[in-house]
């Protein structure tokens, strides 16, 4: 759906929407109108997965309260779809926390950051992915052991911020809009370190560490945990699916993606919240060693918030990640495409192109406020471009009121999460996570 109201219509949208579901509403939960099991979410959406890597998945999830919380979007998509909302969309990211904002390479070779993983991309209301951001914020201060009072602050900059933010792109034209880049001194501490390891992590750095020349040519190694070797009849078919995914590139990209040649196919376990699903990687070379491409085929189920919305239904998960990746990022991968694979869609990229992100655990006090605040920055600019920033910001007011209750739901979230990785913890350790 695209919006295209006069800047006086989307005023009055954004101040009818207030009306009838008011700022101190967005602070609002109630885990006590819950009717949903959050077990049976998180079993309900392994079924289709690969079952001998659900425990990888659960170990993961395990680790920590804020992995699991990575690992759970399906139970925050049911809990938001159950309150009412501003009914103002855009295109959310849908698992918008702070470890789904990273490094990557643009198309011109520069090292950019933004929030770089789409998986439950969809329309809908924009504070969706806000209270999930912030709420990640706080589960991030309580990680580093930061106190309470620390951690309402850093979560009321960061929902201020994106206010703020949207304030300033509702008096912006759309085109200004659209090339806005977010600045910030790569410099600094919070940024620094997982710069210099995106800037390490290209084709040609990870090819001996991945691969290993055989007397067949050039072959994935097996790593134990990471990546495992196909039989030929599956290798076969991941390779077969690459002129379907050509198709979806633009023509000047098909001219790049021509002048390589596949070489083979592995399975790679990677994320906390996609383990289990089907997730192939791909080596291609160009002119020789020297000139490696990987490329990741990831499967992309249903969206999590798809059975909530009213959404038309998509031919294809791999193109809706694609087109709301599109949407929320400036620049994105010049061989961003999809395929599918026996009635299974997929998302396709490049693997490693010098990505990266955060250790959260290194996330505390001053550098949490600046990398919560950048991450807000970003999300208000994909909003922004996606969906109607002058009825959002209408909505929010110039006052910190959205902005508290914002924040208020997370801090009441944060606790849900807390009571459900709980239940998580017992239900792994008595084996009912087994029982599908």
């Amino acid at each position: 759906m695209k919006d295209h109201r006069s800047r006086k219509d989307a005023e009055k949208f954004g101040h009818s929407q207030r009306r009838e579901f008011s700022r101190s509403d967005l602070g609002k939960f109630n885990a006590g109108k819950r009717n949903f099991d959050p077990i049976a979410i998180i079993k309900d959406s392994c079924r289709n997965r690969v079952p001998d890597l659900l425990p990888v998945k659960f170990k993961l999830m395990a680790d920590s309260m804020f992995a699991f919380y990575r690992g759970t979007v399906e139970i925050m998509a049911a809990d938001l779809a159950a309150e009412k909302h501003t009914q103002i969309e855009a295109q959310l990211c849908g698992d918008a926390h702070i470890r789904n904002f990273g490094f990557y390479a643009t198309p011109d070779a520069q090292v950019t950051f933004d929030i770089n993983d789409f998986d439950a991309t969809c329309r809908g209301p924009w504070e969706w992915d806000v209270k999930r951001l912030v709420t990640s914020v706080i589960l991030a201060g309580r990680e580093a052991g930061e106190t309470p009072s620390k951690c309402r602050r850093t979560a009321q900059m960061c929902a201020a911020e994106y206010c703020s933010w949207m304030r300033r792109f509702a008096r912006m034209s759309t085109v200004d809009v659209a090339r806005h880049r977010v600045q910030r001194d790569l410099r600094q501490p919070v940024l620094r370190d997982a710069l210099m390891k995106a800037e390490r992590a290209s084709a040609i750095h990870i090819l001996p560490k991945m691969a290993h020349k055989t007397k067949d040519g050039w072959r994935f190694r097996k790593i134990p945990g990471q990546v495992l070797k196909l039989d030929q009849a599956t290798r076969e078919t991941v390779m077969a699916a690459l002129p379907a995914y050509r198709a979806t590139l633009s023509p000047d990209h098909q001219m790049l993606f021509d002048r390589f040649d596949p070489a083979d196919a592995a399975f790679k376990i990677a994320g906390t919240g996609s383990v289990g699903t089907r997730d192939y990687v791909i080596l291609l070379f160009g002119r020789d060693a020297k000139d490696p491409l990987f490329l990741q085929v990831k499967e992309e189920p249903p969206c999590a918030y798809a059975s909530y919305l009213n959404q038309p239904q998509v031919a294809n998960d791999g193109e809706r990640v694609v087109l709301g990746q599109r949407a929320l990022q400036v620049q994105s991968d010049l061989l961003l495409g999809w395929c599918s694979i026996e009635k299974r869609d997929y998302l396709v990229r490049q693997l490693n192109d010098h990505k990266s992100s955060l250790d959260i655990q290194t996330l505390k006090g001053r550098r949490l406020i600046e990398y919560g605040t950048l991450c807000a920055e970003l999300l208000a600019r994909g909003h922004a471009r996606s969906g109607d920033p002058i009825a959002i910001a209408t909505y929010s007011g110039s006052s910190a009121k959205a902005a508290t209750a914002l924040v208020e739901f997370a801090l009441k979230y944060a606790d849900q999460v807390a009571a459900d990785y709980k239940a998580f913890l017992k239900a792994r350790k008595s084996g009912a996570l087994d029982k599908r």
